[in-house]
């Protein structure tokens, strides 16, 4: 493949400019790159295929015999961008182009079938991704005229028929119309004709005639087109045998299907073939698509209606196939959509039904697995294949194997139609093979696995980790003790409950500082306490953790959004949790095992001060410059090298340059949580955001602690807020072992008194500072708040991630 692209740039550098054979060598390196970028995945190889098309198009101007070929091929190129990265400029200019190669295929012209199509297509993925009803209205005349154009005989007829076919299927969801529906079953039965046994494609025309018949029921509720569904969803699956890769979809259609006529008749065989076929899905070893995960996740839904004995085994089969998903997906937060909607409240319920099944260390299990997915696969991918790098020869051509094979994989279902089944299939047996061989290696046994309840359970080594769970079935809490089983506190709240407090709670915090807010506030945490937190604590001394112990809270679902840290009764003389246990939290219990593992060693300790009192286009903060100065006057005198950055010199380059030469970080400045776009959450620099992209591309250097003295640099996405994509966690999942963040606004004053207090007992008894002191110098620091009348809010304003 390189040796294409060199030979073919080697063609194009010898061709004098002007020369009438230049747009064909252009063309020529533009596909060989587009054949690279398939091979091995390197955007840039696409991005200069798109600009070399671009550069044959202009030699190909109007009049020209091969500007209609030039057309399309800029048109699918773009189209391959968009299916990469969403951009939907691509998109549109792939319609446009379109639209330009079809006035050159006039009625008559021989192209003219396959240009009517394309620009079907293009405008289909544009309803899809804008939703504009005339884009589908437009592409379902286009693929009428190319049927029009494909009469019986035709070798395209049934590209067409199916083509039309889905369009008016899309065009129903959107609008009901029964006319689309039935002409959508009508085209279905005539393409299946064009399939007859033996047929490649005859799995997927039963399959799409089975759908369209089970809509119509849906719809109309008719028996025999349900049966008639029935019968060929069960011809389809004869024809995916184990290892196909639709086999999961016709197991899953099936199913469902069986389910939907058991609930009209009641026949009870329905059920149990319902299930029967559910239970196949346990036994593949690899299941990567959407599909797959969807085929899961139904197994999940039905078992949890009928209060089926499979459900625990449906729950570890939806968050397998989701750990098998999510290690295809490229790390950008295009793919945080994507994991959300696949994660939405799975690990949370698999927590709960593990819990009822009494399977509490597999409860821990579960939620670990379907929790901050995201991050989880960013720190899975950035430690375990640099260090398979490094391991040894061996283990460095085994990752890029890996990396190579995944991208291959990932771009097959991306454009995955039934042709691609074998390729599909081939791809899946590679990527097995590889990850076999990869755990055939020395510590590498469980490359890609999930870790154990063993191996979480060594986050409890310096306290308890205490989960926090809201399930739609059920709310509990798990004690997780290092040297005995997890204590399981059931709590008498429902999940709407929950989700009310959190609502009330994220309202009330809008209005800290500007109303009279204490009331309502200590009526929140004395709920909290009443219903949530004084369970736990009397459930921890009969564990027998002592008062003053550090405790640590893992919660989940709406719980990431209330203050446990500070609940209590708030009254004279009747305890609240700061005054029993001092409090931490953790996104996951691997990211606490990880944190513990980075032992500190006594090398030098480079510190790093940044301020920004001046951001550009936000509220100056005057209290940024006096706060740094306590900063340095406490520790410049005792760390190796203290640098600090203020105003001017404190843009987004310097910060993430002078990131990567500290591992101890504060930061003062304006927090800019960014709730719809949680990873366009941002500092304020002084020319711009710095992101919390910009924080995950950072190069760090075993960085240790980070003081984020901003506001609301634990708020992260309220739709997915199991996910933890905040500003305080960025810094987590990239190395920092412990982390002061905030959950509001906090007080300028507040934040420097706080600062001062806390850095005095940072420093250990040998003059060093020390990380895993943290938690208990915020506490020191907090207690003296209290002594000092400040308000609630910002007496319980921060909290501590982490070691």
């Amino acid at each position: 493949m390189a040796d294409d692209v060199e030979e073919c740039r080697a063609a194009l550098r010898r061709c004098p400019p002007g020369h009438s054979d230049q747009s064909s060598f252009l063309n020529d390196l533009a596909v060989s790159l587009g054949d690279r970028f398939m091979q091995r995945g390197d955007p840039s190889d696409l991005d200069e295929s798109i600009e070399l098309l671009r550069a044959a198009l202009l030699l190909r101007p109007p009049g020209h015999s091969d500007r209609s070929s030039s057309l399309n091929d800029l048109a699918i190129s773009l189209g391959d961008r968009f299916t990469q990265r969403g951009d939907p400029s691509d998109l549109d200019e792939r319609i446009e182009l379109h639209r330009a190669a079809l006035l050159l295929s006039p009625p008559g012209h021989s192209n003219r079938s396959s240009s009517l199509n394309n620009l079907a297509v293009s405008l289909r993925d544009g309803f899809t991704q804008r939703g504009d009803p005339s884009d589908l209205d437009e592409s379902i005349e286009l693929l009428r005229a190319a049927l029009l154009l494909r009469p019986p005989g035709h070798s395209d007829r049934s590209e067409s028929l199916n083509n039309l076919a889905v369009s008016l299927g899309d065009r129903f969801t959107q609008r009901g119309d029964p006319y689309d529906l039935d002409e959508r079953i009508e085209l279905h039965r005539v393409a299946l004709l064009l399939c007859p046994p033996g047929h490649s494609d005859r799995s997927l025309s039963l399959s799409d005639l089975a759908g369209s018949l089970g809509d119509r029921f849906t719809q109309r509720g008719d028996p025999s087109d349900l049966d008639e569904c029935i019968e060929l969803h069960r011809a389809a699956l004869l024809l995916r045998p184990p290892g196909h890769s639709y086999r999961l979809s016709s197991l899953k259609n099936l199913a469902l299907s069986l389910g939907d006529r058991f609930m009209q008749q009641s026949d009870p065989s329905d059920l149990d073939e319902k299930f029967s076929l559910f239970l196949q899905l346990s036994q593949i070893s690899h299941a990567v698509s959407c599909t797959d995960l969807a085929a899961a996740k139904s197994w999940v839904i039905s078992a949890e209606e009928t209060i089926h004995g499979s459900a625990l085994v449906a729950y570890e089969t939806a968050l397998k196939f989701l750990d098998q998903h999510v290690a295809l997906l490229s790390s950008s937060s295009r793919h945080f959509d994507v994991v959300s909607m696949a994660t939405a409240s799975l690990a949370v319920d698999a927590f709960s039904c593990s819990i009822r099944n009494g399977a509490l260390a597999t409860a821990v299990e579960l939620v670990e697995q379907g929790r901050a997915v995201f991050w989880t696969q960013l720190a899975r991918f950035r430690t375990t294949l640099d260090e398979l790098s490094a391991a040894h020869h061996t283990g460095a051509a085994l990752a890029e194997e890996f990396r190579q094979l995944s991208f291959h994989l990932r771009n097959a279902f991306d454009q995955s139609t039934e042709d691609q089944s074998p390729q599909i299939r081939q791809l899946t047996m590679e990527w097995d093979d590889v990850v076999s061989r990869i755990r055939m290696l020395p510590d590498f046994s469980r490359f890609l696995l999930p870790p154990l309840f063993s191996d979480l359970r060594k986050a409890a080594e310096e306290g308890p980790v205490i989960i926090v769970n809201a399930s739609q079935y059920s709310c509990d809490a798990l004690i997780v003790l290092s040297d005995r089983d997890p204590v399981h506190i059931p709590f008498d709240i429902t999940q709407p409950e929950v989700f009310d407090l959190s609502t009330e709670f994220q309202s009330l915090s809008k209005e800290f500082g500007s109303f009279d807010t204490q009331h309502k506030l200590i009526r929140i945490l004395r709920k909290l306490w009443h219903d949530i937190v004084d369970p736990i604590v009397q459930a921890l001394g009969a564990s027998n953790v002592h008062p003053g112990s550090h405790i640590w809270w893992c919660p989940t679902a709406e719980f990431t959004l209330l203050p446990l840290h500070a609940a209590g009764l708030y009254e004279k003389k009747r305890d609240s949790l700061p005054h029993i246990y001092i409090s931490s939290y953790t996104p996951t219990l691997a990211t606490l095992v990880r944190a513990r593992r980075q032992v500190s060693d006594g090398s030098p300790q480079y510190f790093v001060a940044i301020g920004q009192g001046n951001p550009d286009g936000g509220k100056p903060l005057k209290c940024v410059a006096p706060e740094l100065a306590v900063v340095a006057q406490r520790l410049a005198p005792i760390v190796s090298s203290f640098t600090s950055l203020e105003d001017g010199d404190a843009t987004v380059k310097a910060a993430v340059n002078v990131l990567s030469h500290n591992q101890w970080l504060h930061l003062a400045c304006h927090g800019m949580p960014n709730r719809h776009k949680p990873f366009e959450s941002s500092f304020a620099m002084r020319d711009g955001p710095l992101m919390i992209k910009d924080i995950i591309r950072s190069d760090w250097r075993n960085p240790e602690f980070a003081f984020l003295s901003a506001c609301h640099t634990t708020v992260g996405d309220e739709k997915s807020p199991d996910e933890s994509i905040h500003l305080a966690a960025a810094m987590q999942f990239s190395g920092f072992r412990s982390v002061i963040g905030s959950m509001w606004s906090v007080d300028d004053e507040v934040a420097q008194e706080v600062v001062s207090a806390f850095y005095g007992n940072l420093v250990d008894g040998s003059g060093r500072l020390d990380c895993t002191r943290a938690a208990m110098a915020l506490h020191k620091a907090v207690k003296k708040l209290r002594r000092n009348n400040i308000p609630l809010e910002q007496q319980i304003v921060f909290v501590h991630i982490g070691v």
